[in-house]
């Protein structure tokens, strides 16, 4: 099913599915924020969607909309592309982890299945994009991901970056300068009660990082 959906749909699949996270519901106004779309739009479009056969999402009037099994597998094949697209493209092609999220979005829609499939094992399937996000397996079946916050930690708690948010460019320049990438190991100095600012040590030295930043970042501890 998933070669005859629109572009439009795939977005559509993909942002429900960021945003209805432990089984919540994505409300119309997220999903209207998150792809720029006048919320009235947004509406329509989740309506005709839950019209489909088989209906791709469950939409319920003032109780915001989930994915269906069929709208989840979807979104699932359409996160696969995109991942695998930025590991190929920071891995293979050179391009910074700051601007493979942009290229990714335009390839993700065109790819065919054997070319994934190709990409898949050039890269020797991984499971985790430069982002450290996790990329569903070919069952379409996604890995568990990181969900403690930085933010949340408080000395002298330690702890090894796991994953950061992938969407702002300026944040990921920012995090690749301060060594704050995948895998990099940290220890909390301080907090701040009253700005919720961390100082923490990496590498040696300390740097001081605020909820803006360390809200970003997720983490498991050491």
């Amino acid at each position: 099913m998933k070669k005859h959906l629109t572009r439009a749909t795939k977005d559509y699949l993909k942002a429900i599915y960021a945003l209805s996270v432990n089984g919540l519901s994505a409300s119309t106004n997220d999903l209207a924020k998150r792809l720029n779309i006048a919320a009235a739009s947004v509406t329509g479009m989740i309506k005709r969607l839950a019209q489909t056969n088989p209906p791709l999402v469950d939409y319920r009037k003032h109780h915001g909309v989930t994915l269906t099994p069929t709208g989840e597998q979807a979104a699932l094949e359409i996160i696969r592309h995109h991942r695998l697209l930025e590991t190929y493209l920071h891995d293979s092609l050179g391009f910074s982890w700051d601007e493979v999220h942009e290229e990714a979005e335009r390839l993700e829609h065109v790819i065919s299945e054997k070319f994934e499939a190709r990409i898949d094992k050039v890269l020797g399937h991984p499971t985790h994009d430069p982002h450290g996000d996790p990329i569903p397996d070919l069952n379409l079946v996604m890995p568990q991901k990181a969900s403690t916050r930085l933010s949340t930690l408080r000395p002298p708690q330690e702890a090894i970056i796991e994953r950061v948010n992938d969407e702002d460019g300026n944040l990921l320049r920012y995090l690749q300068e301060k060594s704050l990438v995948p895998g990099s190991k940290l220890k909390i100095r301080a907090h701040s009660p009253f700005d919720g600012n961390l100082t923490l040590e990496i590498n040696g030295e300390e740097i001081i990082l605020g909820p803006a930043v360390t809200h970003h970042i997720f983490i498991k501890e050491a």
